[in-house]
């Protein structure tokens, strides 16, 4: 694999609770499309992963906001998120939803202060994450499928340095994690060692995952502590990578200007 995206890393180097008032749930919930639901013996997400925009090709790496996208916890949901507050079809003069979800839901990114309260307590948010570091060259990479992403795979993914954007695409994907309608905990992540093993060999300070932590279960807060160690790694998480061939892009992720906050949901596209 490494020598296969030789030349094109040589670009990349050079670029440096429901809710129940009235209205009730926002009727797009009901179009069938987006759903984070395979249709029996599907296989595979609805629609296709690449859409025509231009010039280039964009694919939407981001997992719709449905009431069963999975939510952390064992068997979770993250129930409707938006609804209709006021709606013309029960007589209203105009249609008006409102979003209720906590920050860490779906297609989302981490800022500093996640899990660390020193970095919280200095005020570094959402609002604060650097959006040169969100927007760039990324490259998309295939972890070993037998194994957390430890130190070992780390080492053997070889991903060169000044490499500083890089998503792990992960036996999440295959398992469709993402796209089932409970949490399962049994998902792949980054361990300890692995994260450590990022930290002191690579250039990355953008880590993308294809389910909701970038830390493995087993390892949920030491390897976000090591992350989050210093305030310049930024983890974009509960990305959709299903179908999408290993390579270089220019990655786009745009969270919401939370002030406060230490997540946010994210729209994340890649260009090829």
């Amino acid at each position: 694999m490494a020598a296969l995206l030789l030349a094109p890393l040589l670009l990349l180097l050079a670029a440096s609770p429901p809710l129940s008032a009235a209205g009730g749930a926002h009727p797009g919930y009901s179009s069938g499309e987006g759903t984070c639901t395979v249709g029996a013996g599907a296989g595979a997400a609805p629609g296709g992963p690449l859409l025509e925009r231009g010039p280039g090709r964009v694919i939407d790496i981001t997992h719709a906001y449905v009431p069963d996208l999975p939510a952390f916890a064992q068997g979770a949901v993250a129930g409707p998120v938006v609804r209709l507050k006021h709606s013309m079809a029960d007589g209203s003069e105009y249609n008006l939803s409102e979003l209720r979800m906590e920050c860490h839901t779906g297609t989302h990114v981490d800022a500093p202060g996640h899990i660390n309260q020193g970095h919280f307590a200095a005020g570094l948010d959402v609002d604060t994450l650097d959006l040169d570091l969100l927007n760039g060259p990324a490259l998309l990479v295939d972890v070993p499928r037998n194994t957390n992403i430890t130190a070992e795979a780390m080492e053997f993914l070889k991903i060169p340095k000044g490499v500083r954007r890089v998503l792990f695409r992960t036996l999440n994907t295959d398992r469709k994690l993402m796209w089932k309608k409970e949490g399962d905990l049994s998902y792949v992540g980054f361990t300890e060692d692995g994260a450590q093993w990022l930290v002191d060999n690579t250039d990355i300070k953008l880590v993308g995952v294809d389910y909701l932590s970038v830390a493995s279960f087993d390892h949920l807060i030491s390897a976000h502590v090591v992350f989050f160690k210093k305030p310049d790694i930024i983890p974009v998480e509960g990305l959709k990578l299903d179908d999408v061939p290993v390579g270089v892009y220019n990655l786009h992720c745009l969270p919401l200007r939370l002030v406060g906050a230490e997540g946010s949901p994210v729209r994340c596209i890649l260009i090829k």
